[in-house]
């Protein structure tokens, strides 16, 4: 994360001298962002940092949330061109469907930008973790704190590419324990009702389950809840790094044992100043990774979003 954090005060510094060097444009820069949801403390808290960010550099900012319905998103998308944004900022709840939604932005001379998930078509950047990380790291975890053997079950979401990876990365991480099987994976949609009723399936079903792994923290709550309820030694682990999964790792004897953390706030961060640096005529990359780093027991005690 260290090479991340180095980037960002130069990016900010850069857009907020840019915004005033160009005396030219007479109103306010207009940033538009369209959130797969907004309720999930991992977007609540990207939405603070935009805010935040925006304001630092005298833009306004509108902001829609798609409730993960594709045809909402691209109503949404198109409301924002309408609006006459200069920028989007896009996080797509279903990455191949909205890429009418992206080709339509590029035609009304927006500047998009991809945000935690990428989006087909012609996005000029796309910033997002490193989600195969997240998965290989949080796996490997699990591999271990199982000495290597047992059921492992996989708590899957939504097929969007951040998901897709993360999965990827854990049965890569599981394929180097032998005696490791994963004996299902199951889609808890990333919600915490939803995978609390489908963890509880997956433990009726599996009686010799021995670890989850969550493809997000949300969902992680849940599987928590039904791993609780049945008073078995089932470890979990997850991807994020939220703050209610940060207190309840630390709990004692807590089946919660490592969540891999991601950075709203830097990929926000980042993906505007990369963002304002295309619309100011700067070739920029087309795609930055952001990094993630395990989290369990002992270091939650001082990490936060």
């Amino acid at each position: 994360m260290k090479a991340t954090k180095k980037l960002l005060p130069l990016m900010l510094g850069a857009a907020l001298a840019a915004s005033l060097a160009f005396p030219a444009l007479a109103a306010p820069l207009k940033i538009g962002m369209s959130f797969q949801e907004l309720n999930n403390p991992y977007f609540v808290t990207m939405k603070q940092a935009l805010e935040e960010a925006a304001a630092s550099i005298g833009a306004t900012v509108v902001i829609t949330d798609a409730r993960h319905d594709v045809a909402k998103q691209i109503s949404d998308v198109e409301d924002l061109i309408q609006k006459k944004i200069d920028i989007l900022l896009l996080n797509p709840t279903d990455t191949t469907g909205i890429e009418g939604a992206v080709k339509a932005a590029k035609a009304a001379g927006l500047v998009v930008a991809a945000v935690d998930a990428n989006a087909k078509g012609p996005v000029d950047t796309f910033v997002g973790s490193k989600n195969y990380e997240a998965g290989v790291m949080a796996c490997e975890y699990l591999g271990k704190a199982l000495g290597g053997k047992g059921d492992v079950a996989i708590l899957d979401g939504i097929p969007v590419v951040p998901i897709l990876e993360r999965v990827r990365g854990c049965k890569d991480a599981l394929a180097k324990f032998p005696e490791i099987k994963i004996v299902t994976t199951q889609n808890g949609k990333q919600e915490r009702d939803q995978a609390l009723t489908v963890t509880e399936n997956m433990i009726q079903a599996n009686a010799g389950l021995k670890g989850i792994f969550s493809v997000n923290d949300g969902g992680a709550m849940g599987a928590l809840a039904a791993i609780e309820a049945t008073g078995k030694d089932i470890k979990l682990t997850s991807v994020d790094g939220a703050p209610e999964a940060i207190k309840a790792m630390q709990k004692p004897d807590s089946k919660f044992i490592a969540t891999s953390a991601q950075y709203p706030r830097d990929q926000i961060r980042i993906a505007i100043g990369i963002a304002l640096a295309k619309k100011w005529g700067a070739k920029v990359p087309a795609e930055i990774p952001v990094e993630v780093t395990l989290i369990d027991r002992e270091n939650a005690k001082t990490f936060s979003w």
